[in-house]
């Protein structure tokens, strides 16, 4: 009987898809993640299923969209009851093991911002509080130990190497190496102990800094190492495994080590079409640009905010520093798999939680507008058993839901009931040419941004032509179409030669959430 196969999944934090070689960018150099995407399967539109990290993680894990797995936004964990595609595996004789960024839980001790009025935060919950350990990723009970460590199976994994938050101050297991192996190391990370960079703007309102960590100090080397360290221990076990690496980067702030910093130079840079173009703007877009204008904008932290030209130029170089950098620890770590001959029997996935906005529209970092650059992520399926799927791609729509049924269909693991995706293997074995006409993306958060005057909760459309994009709280919307309008700066919502578009769209959202209500559990009895 053959060995069941092996799963090696590599993660990106805030990774659009053209910002990589084998889709279509030819700046950024990533030869590896090319050659991977080479040798398997490019899917070309797979979106997220909320461009927010922590509910779309978690909706990675189990097939399931925020509203229903119930990690809407930010701020709400993961329910450590919810079951995951990795216990699925683990229960099925799988090793499972994740290296770096996990952020299933909340990392902060920040109070959330919704509602405004705390005492409205006291009111009784509808459903009992669970009384689960959900303080295991946040940053004081790394900082503040240096023996702390989760409760396993953590989500389903068996072995964790922690690598949470972002650029060179991440905390977790990886603080704990640091300050054993780095000689004052902790004395070399965060903004002020950084090399100098005068010539960036984007150190000064701490989007990016200058890290004195060396290249192999860097977190990324670190997950490097451990994922490797994990390999040597599988290589000659009869037990299949599953693991997954997850890098904290390119995320900002942008930090990335050594050569990468000036790998790119932001005069080098080129913005996109959107950036220069004076199409009519969306009313959330515009208030961003008044308030950029006006000198009001808050550029520091993680929301949305409109850039200027040497903003987004030197972001675009940095970002493309960050990702050569994972690029190259990923050529590390696939040079073991080959090494000790697990390639052949291994498969390999490459995919990020959600992309970024890099100067779309003039726009920054992420948020709820849900243009493409933001949704839209790389999925490379690399399985050594289909070869015929080697260099192939697909234009179906996809969704990070996908994930999970796709892993455990290939594993022979049987998929849990609740599960909401579909298995992509289908596209990729050549049996299929799509899985759906249309793919919601959902979006839920605590910020009162974007001139709506209450928290922003919104949901996209999308189908091979068309993406709408509706508010619970604002009387427009956005209607595009993407045929036509690839950079989305026509919008049809208010054209009245686009209104049947517009209520065919309408219609196929009410049956797209119709088919999404929860299915599970099933029933125990007739009544």
């Amino acid at each position: 009987m053959s060995r069941p196969v092996n799963f090696l999944m590599f993660i990106t934090d805030q990774l659009r898809a053209d910002h990589l070689g084998c889709y279509g960018n030819d700046v950024v150099k990533t030869p590896v993640i090319d050659a991977i995407a080479k040798k398997g399967f490019r899917f070309k539109n797979m979106h997220v299923a909320t461009p927010i990290c922590m509910p779309n993680r978690a909706s990675m894990m189990t097939g399931r969209y925020p509203s229903v797995h119930g990690a809407r936004h930010n701020g709400i964990p993961l329910s450590l009851k919810a079951r995951t595609f990795v216990e699925a595996l683990r229960q099925s004789g799988y090793h499972t093991a994740q290296v770096g960024k996990i952020h299933l839980q909340n990392m902060t001790e920040i109070d959330p911002i919704w509602p405004l009025d705390p005492a409205q935060r006291q009111i009784d919950e509808a459903f009992e509080q669970d009384q689960g350990n959900y303080d295991q990723e946040k940053r004081g009970k790394w900082l503040n130990s240096d023996d702390y460590d989760l409760d396993y199976p953590y989500y389903g994994f068996e072995q964790v190497y922690l690598v949470d938050d972002h650029a060179d101050i991440v905390h977790g297991h990886y603080r704990y190496w640091l300050r054993q192996e780095v000689p004052d190391g902790e004395s070399l990370i965060g903004p002020d102990n950084a090399i100098a960079a005068p010539d960036y703007t984007l150190t000064k309102i701490n989007q990016a800094w200058r890290t004195r960590l060396s290249e192999a100090q860097y977190p990324s080397a670190y997950i490097a190492d451990r994922s490797i360290d994990l390999l040597k221990t599988y290589a000659n076990d009869e037990q299949p495994f599953f693991l997954q690496v997850s890098f904290p980067d390119p995320h900002h702030p942008f930090t990335p080590p050594g050569k990468y910093w000036d790998m790119y130079k932001p005069e080098d840079m080129t913005l996109p079409a959107s950036f220069y173009s004076e199409h009519a703007l969306p009313q959330h877009v515009k208030w961003l640009y008044e308030r950029r204008d006006s000198g009001v904008a808050t550029k520091k932290g993680t929301a949305v905010f409109a850039c200027d030209e040497r903003e987004a130029r030197e972001a675009l170089a940095l970002n493309y520093g960050s990702i050569s950098n994972i690029d190259a620890q990923i050529g590390r770590v696939m040079a073991e798999l080959e090494r000790l001959e697990l390639l052949d029997n291994t498969v390999v996935i490459f995919t990020s939680d959600h992309g970024d906005f890099l100067g779309d529209h003039q726009l920054m970092l992420k948020g709820p507008i849900h243009y493409r650059g933001l949704t839209r992520v790389p999925f490379i399926w690399s399985d050594p058993h289909v070869p015929a799927a080697s260099g192939k791609s697909s234009e179906a729509l996809t969704s990070t839901i996908d994930i999970a049924p796709t892993i455990l269909n290939r594993a022979q693991v049987r998929p849990f009931n609740g599960i909401q995706g579909q298995d992509m293997q289908k596209i990729a074995n050549g049996m299929k040419d799509d899985l759906r006409d249309a793919l919601l993306i959902e979006e839920e958060g605590q910020r009162v941004i974007l001139g709506i005057d209450t928290r922003v909760r919104c949901r996209t459309l999308l189908t091979r032509r068309y993406r709408m994009t509706i508010y619970d709280a604002a009387d427009w919307g956005e209607l595009y179409d993407l045929q036509q309008d690839p950079d989305e700066m026509n919008n049809l919502w208010d054209d009245p030669g686009a209104l049947a578009i517009r209520a065919m769209m309408m219609e196929k959202m009410a049956y797209t959430n119709l088919e999404l209500v929860e299915k599970s559990p099933y029933p125990s009895a007739l009544a």
